[in-house]
């Protein structure tokens, strides 16, 4: 199991038509949430996010974490790089619809520090995890996620710094049941 953030470079992106075993990722801050027709859990893990989402018959799970991570290759939809920036689709006979846009930004210090600064500030209606240091910066890392629910649909969006390589990840996913 890794234990430390990863280098930005060795970072990727999974959907799965499943959930995956709870033991093979470190879990940071968790929540649960039920509405409608759905439950969800999200996690910011040491790596970046797991959202697992459950709605009608079917189960999509969206990993951000390293390339390193030992995941299942069962029923894994999407297989990606977490590069540039790239947009995804897919959709589960249950009529289940999901649509994620990812980017991997790299940016100048002053610019890193202020968003480290704006993430970490104050109270949150999100999830938020601060990672201490790694020694090399003062800031350590920085991984947020906002969900906002609808009754037919859930939209997560996270961001999480990688202090050592002055990258942020951004991504977008909404996972949408037919109405």
């Amino acid at each position: 199991m890794i234990s430390v953030r990863p280098k930005v470079a060795e970072l990727a992106f999974h959907l799965f038509s499943r959930p995956i075993h709870p033991e093979l990722i470190v879990v940071h801050q968790s929540r649960r949430i039920q509405r409608g027709r759905y439950d969800a859990k999200v996690d910011i893990t040491n790596c970046g996010h797991v959202v697992t989402f459950n709605g009608g018959k079917s189960t999509l799970c969206e990993v951000a974490t390293s390339a390193g991570q030992p995941l299942p290759t069962r029923r894994c939809l999407i297989q990606q790089s977490l590069k540039g920036s790239r947009t995804e689709e897919a959709t589960c006979q249950s009529g289940l619809e999901y649509r994620t846009h990812f980017q991997l930004e790299t940016v100048g210090a002053e610019m890193f520090w202020m968003v480290g600064q704006q993430l970490g500030k104050g109270p949150t209606e999100g999830l938020l995890y601060r990672f201490d240091s790694s020694g090399r910066m003062a800031l350590g890392a920085i991984s947020y996620v906002n969900i906002e629910t609808r009754q037919h649909s859930m939209l997560i969006q996270a961001i999480h710094t990688f202090p050592d390589d002055y990258a942020i990840v951004k991504v977008e996913s909404l996972f949408s049941l037919p109405e």
